[in-house]
């Protein structure tokens, strides 16, 4: 007997969420071959999937599934970068002692945990990374950003991992905050107290006028060689959508010897493997360089505003699916199909316990061909 599938309904303030579903008739720890092709399938065709009831799920579990996505595969999606002490993305993970692909993240202290006698978890706050920041009053009365809108990826030496999963074993209090973009659009999100935001790849490039469509489709994304250490210093846009230039970036002297064939370079857009249907898929922080028609733009800055004008209608609140926790929710999600934030303002006395794992795809992703960006040719040319 196989699962229900109920795609998300979306309320009428997020019109423009098409993607999600939840299942709430299936243990992952009991999931037979048929199962797995059923959920592989759903993960690429409604790119989030929310499985409930999974409170019973080990790091052990969580890492043969994983593994079934990624079969032969047992390299972390970030490599060994998310060890590096001055990582950005070192402060919030932390590898379980016996399953080291699955790293516990959270808010509070863990103890006698899977192995783990004790662990002080800090949820990542945008005060450590935004250029501005809320003040503390707005963060009593209940005020929150997107983090960082980004891809689980490596991006130098490792290719994206094609899924993530995320485990929510223990939620804090479900507190409601309002999210700020504070970019001068005084637009709003109101959110639950630690909620995941997810947007749609797909729908970001269906958003693209037509002349941006056909410079996406022209463009490839060079990213920054140890790219978490690169952006280290550097401070990110008020909706964490992306880095501001203020030349804070590593100099190269800085880094760890670069190997020039580790570099990755990237189309803007990638085709979903089982739908066809063509994603704007771009780590908005990590662009180092544009290349154009083959030509390098050459020009952090404006690389930077381009790819921002390209991807923020897409995280404006009709295209967020901001998740409402429940303990015990595993969501799979089609890494390379879709951008994700952490989001809240999680006070000392709020406890939150997550699992999260990927592995580095040995493939890259699946690139857009003349065949597939035809129609949106002649679409662009019937309304000249």
């Amino acid at each position: 007997m196989t699962f229900t599938i109920e795609p998300i309904v979306p309320s009428p303030e997020q019109s423009g969420v098409d993607f999600g579903c939840m299942i709430h008739d299936l243990d992952l720890a009991k999931i037979t071959d048929e199962e797995f092709k059923k959920l592989e399938e759903a993960v690429y065709t409604y790119q989030v999937v929310v499985v409930r009831g999974q409170s019973h799920v080990t790091p052990e579990v969580q890492f043969s599934l994983v593994q079934r996505f990624e079969p032969q595969v047992d390299t972390y999606g970030h490599g060994a970068q998310h060890r590096a002490s001055e990582s950005i993305i070192a402060r919030d993970l932390s590898p379980f002692p016996t399953v080291p692909q699955v790293q516990l993240l959270g808010h509070g202290t863990v103890k006698n945990y899977h192995g783990i006698e004790e662990r002080k978890l800090t949820h990542p706050s945008h005060r450590s990374f935004h250029h501005t920041t809320l003040t503390p009053e707005q963060e009593a009365e209940g005020k929150t950003r997107f983090y960082r809108w980004h891809m689980d990826a490596a991006l130098y030496k490792l290719n994206p991992p094609r899924i993530t999963t995320l485990f929510g074993f223990k939620n804090p209090e479900p507190r409601r905050q309002t999210l700020l973009y504070d970019d001068g659009s005084n637009q709003t999100l109101d959110v639950q107290l630690g909620t995941t935001a997810f947007i749609s790849g797909q729908r970001a490039f269906e958003l693209l006028p037509p002349d941006l469509k056909d410079l996406a489709f022209r463009t490839k994304v060079k990213y920054a060689a140890h790219p978490y250490l690169w952006m280290s210093k550097a401070k990110s846009r008020s909706t964490g959508l992306g880095i501001v230039t203020e030349g804070k970036e590593m100099k190269p002297e800085e880094l760890p010897p670069v190997e020039e064939q580790a570099i990755k370079i990237y189309p803007m857009l990638w085709k979903n493997p089982v739908t066809n249907k063509i994603h704007l898929q771009v780590h908005p922080s990590a662009i180092e360089d544009l290349i154009i028609d083959g030509k390098p733009l050459g020009d952090l800055e404006k690389a930077r505003e381009l790819v921002y004008k390209m991807q923020r209608p897409a995280i404006n609140p009709e295209n967020v699916y901001a998740h409402d926790w429940e303990d015990g929710d595993f969501v799979i999600f089609h890494n390379r199909g879709v951008l994700h934030s952490v989001v809240g303002s999680l006070k000392d006395t709020d406890t939150r316990i997550f699992h999260q794992s990927h592995l580095a795809c040995p493939a890259d992703p699946v690139p857009v061909t003349e065949e597939d960006f035809a129609p949106y040719r002649v679409a662009a040319t019937a309304s000249a």
